[in-house]
């Protein structure tokens, strides 16, 4: 029996699972790693220097798997997830599947608002070639549906179109 593809694109079986979470004290300021993160509809993370201005950008998300396959792109043995200014690391799940849904981490329910972008700063951050490297690899940017707390450790998981929050 086939599915559709909204049925598809609706359910997800997998899981991930938060690797790393960082917060930007002040604008350009290095990240700085926790283990724990609280997150509200208004302002974002906790001690992020973002406070949600527009709401589009309040957390951003990367998956650890692409910071494996920069690393390779680059030539180094690793990346180090505060190089790359994202807020939150995932593994085992797909983010690039989370577009234009709804999703939750721990307590908190995040709805992704596009693509996060490499900046000119991968290239002092990474090395020669690291915006280019990012490219298609940096991951999304979300906006907080519901608040709450977020730790390492927690899973991720994608909210089918039945459980998902009002954004009124």
């Amino acid at each position: 029996m086939s599915r559709s593809l909204k049925d598809l694109m609706n359910h997800m079986p997998q899981t991930g699972k938060v690797e790393w979470i960082g917060t930007r004290p002040a604008k350009k300021a290095p990240l700085e790693s926790r283990q724990q993160v609280r997150v509200s509809e208004e302002n974002g993370l906790e001690g992020d220097h973002y406070s949600g201005k527009s709401r589009k950008r309040q957390v951003t998300l990367i998956q650890a798997e692409h910071l494996e396959v920069i690393a390779k792109i680059l030539g180094k043995p690793m990346i180090d997830p505060q190089w790359t200014r994202r807020n939150i690391v995932v593994s085992g799940v797909n983010l690039t599947a989370f577009k234009q849904q709804q999703f939750k981490i721990g307590e908190v329910i995040l709805e992704t608002t596009g693509d996060c972008h490499p900046c000119s700063r991968m290239e002092t951050n990474l090395g020669p070639g690291g915006y280019n490297a990012m490219r298609g690899h940096g991951g999304l940017t979300t906006k907080v549906i519901k608040g709450g707390l977020i730790n390492v450790g927690d899973q991720v998981e994608l909210l089918p179109k039945e459980f998902t929050v009002d954004k009124k």
